[in-house]
């Protein structure tokens, strides 16, 4: 009886685990993952085949998914704070004060 307790315990253990770890970071598929991201699953299906900047993915039995975190860590990596040309605007505008 010890030794069943003790495997059920166990079960329990690993069990509580695995529950916590897909709750926090779910395996998406590509039509869960458009809801979340606001992108198309057109889109999606464009960056998975990126040859440059892949999106990370998983093919089990064929369907794609893709763990949210991998996701969330893939597109932070396209952050853009301001204008990346601001520099030259500025240049610019300031070039054609000084003419006028």
């Amino acid at each position: 009886m010890t030794t069943e307790t003790a495997d059920v315990q166990l079960r329990g253990i690993l069990l509580e685990r695995i529950v916590l770890s897909t709750t926090l970071d779910p395996y998406l598929p590509l039509r869960a993952l458009a809801h979340y991201s606001g992108l198309s699953v057109r889109k999606l299906r464009e960056y998975i085949a990126d040859p440059l900047h892949p999106l990370p993915h998983y093919r089990p039995g064929g369907k794609i998914v893709v763990r949210r975190s991998e996701f969330d860590a893939w597109i932070a990596s396209y952050r853009q704070i301001g204008n990346p040309r601001q520099d030259e605007i500025v240049s610019q505008i300031m070039a054609s004060l000084k003419v006028s």
